[in-house]
C-alpha cells in the first residue's frame, strides 16, 4: 500500500485489511516496542498475581513472598500448558494440571512428578519459567517481546514528567477496580482519539470547559506519544448537576486539573480532575480491541478522597461514564466508515499538510500525526511523491 503524499491524510485500508494486521503483528506488537500490561499496586501483597493477554500472548504477572514483581509467560516450561486461568489472585506457586509441573512466583520449577524417568542429566534449575523482557516506570510495569527494542527511557522520551505527574507523581497508587469491555472496532480507530472531538461528541465534557480552558498538546519522542496537559475549569450554575460535588476537583494543581498520555501502540492513561484512570489495551483481531479500565486513588489519599476518587472514576470516564458513554458507539461507527475507499483527512490544526509539528492546541486533531508518521514507518509504507 502507497500512503499518501500529504502528512494530514491517513488511508481508510489500513484500519481494515486482514493482511495489514497481521503485519502490524510482527512490526508492532512481536516488534520493538514497549507495552504497559499492568501498575505494581494491582498487586500489592507478597503472592498477588494478575493474568493478561497481549496480542495474544499469555502473561502472568506475579509479587513473590519478598515482594519483587516479576513478569512470565503464562506457560508451563514444559509443555506450554497454560499456567494460570484466573484473572487475578493470590498464590505463592503455580501447578500446571496436565502434568503437575510446581513453580514459586519467583519462577523456579520447584517439583515435577517422576522426574527419575526423565531424561539423564535432567535438573529443575533448567526449567524454570519463560520471561519476556519487561521493565517499570513509577509502579508502571511495561513488557517488549523483541530483544531489540531500546530502553524504556528512550522510549518514554519527553513523556515521562506528564506520565510520573499522572501516576500521582511518585506511583504509589492504590487500586480502586476496573471496568473492561470489547470495542467492535480496529485497535486504531480507538487510539486515534484527538482533542478536537472531547467538547464536541462528549456533551458532558462542556461541564469542564474543555473547549475553553488553557494547555497545550504535545508529540514526545518519534514513537509519536502525545501528552495533554490541560485546564479545566468546572462548570457551575443549576443547569450543571443538581450535586455538582461528582465533578468537584480535589486536587493540588488546579492549572493542570487534566493530564492525558498515549503511547504508542495502545495505551491511553488519563487525570482528569480526580480519576486517575490507566487503560491497558490489547488487539484482538483486525475488528475488535479489548480494553481494561483501570482506576486508582493515591497511597496517601484519606478516606473521603479514597470515596471521591472512586465516586468520580465510577461516573465520568470508563465505557459507561458520563463524560464518555459515546465512545462505544463512535469507534464502531468508525469502523464501519473506514470500509470506504479514500483516506482520512485530519484538519483542526494543520497549518501545512507537507510538514509534520510537534507542538499543538489542546483541542487540536493534528496531535495525532507524529503517531501516524510513525506507524507508517515501522510499517515500511512508502509515501506518495509530490
Amino acid at each position: 500500500m502507497t500512503w499518501p503524499k500529504n502528512f494530514n491524510e491517513v488511508p481508510k485500508a489500513a484500519f481494515t485489511r486482514k493482511d495489514i494486521y497481521a503485519e502490524e503483528m510482527k512490526r508492532i506488537f512481536f516488534g520493538q516496542e514497549w507495552h504497559p500490561v499492568a501498575h505494581e499496586s494491582e498487586l500489592p501483597n507478597p503472592g498477588d498475581f494478575k493474568t493478561f493477554r497481549l496480542a495474544g500472548v499469555p502473561l502472568l504477572i506475579a509479587r513473590d513472598r519478598e515482594g519483587v514483581v516479576r513478569v512470565f509467560y503464562n506457560a508451563c516450561s514444559h509443555r506450554g500448558n497454560q499456567l494460570e486461568t484466573a484473572v487475578m489472585g493470590n498464590k505463592t506457586e503455580f501447578e500446571c494440571p496436565y502434568h503437575r509441573w510446581l513453580f514459586d512466583a519467583k519462577g523456579d520449577l520447584v517439583g515435577c512428578p517422576n522426574h527419575r524417568d526423565f531424561l539423564p542429566g535432567f535438573d529443575k534449575s533448567d526449567y524454570p519459567l519463560a520471561q519476556p523482557r519487561f521493565d517499570s516506570f513509577y509502579g508502571l510495569i511495561f513488557v517488549t517481546l523483541s530483544a531489540e527494542t531500546e530502553t524504556l527511557t528512550e522510549f518514554l522520551g519527553d513523556s515521562q514528567n506528564s506520565l510520573r505527574e499522572l501516576l500521582g507523581g511518585d506511583g504509589r497508587l492504590k487500586l480502586l477496580g476496573y471496568q473492561k469491555v470489547r470495542y467492535d472496532s480496529n485497535w486504531k480507530s480507538y487510539t486515534d482519539n484527538d482533542g478536537y472531538h472531547a467538547p464536541l461528541l462528549h456533551q458532558a465534557f462542556k461541564l469542564l470547559n474543555w473547549q475553553g480552558g488553557k494547555g497545550r498538546q504535545f508529540a514526545a519522542t518519534k514513537h509519536g506519544h502525545v501528552c495533554f496537559e490541560s485546564a479545566l475549569s468546572v462548570v457551575s450554575g443549576p443547569t450543571v448537576l443538581k450535586d455538582d460535588s461528582l465533578i468537584a476537583f480535589k486536587g493540588q494543581d488546579p492549572a493542570v486539573g487534566s493530564r492525558i498520555v498515549m503511547l504508542f501502540p495502545t495505551f491511553v492513561s488519563t487525570k482528569h480532575l480526580d480519576v486517575i484512570n490507566l487503560r491497558f489495551a490489547t488487539p484482538i483481531d483486525e475488528e475488535t480491541v479489548e480494553v481494561h479500565y483501570a482506576y486508582f486513588a493515591h497511597q496517601d489519599d484519606d478516606e473521603d478522597m479514597v470515596l471521591h476518587r472512586l465516586r468520580q472514576s465510577s461516573n465520568l470516564l470508563g465505557p459507561c461514564g458520563l463524560i464518555s458513554m459515546e465512545d462505544a458507539s463512535i469507534f464502531h461507527r468508525i469502523h464501519i466508515g473506514n470500509h470506504t475507499p479514500g483516506n482520512a483527512i485530519f484538519q483542526k490544526g494543520v497549518h501545512d499538510q507537507s510538514k509534520l509539528e510537534s507542538e499543538f492546541l489542546q483541542n487540536d486533531e493534528s496531535g495525532n500525526l507524529p503517531r501516524w508518521e510513525y506507524y507508517r514507518s515501522v510499517m515500511g509504507f512508502e509515501r506518495a511523491e509530490a
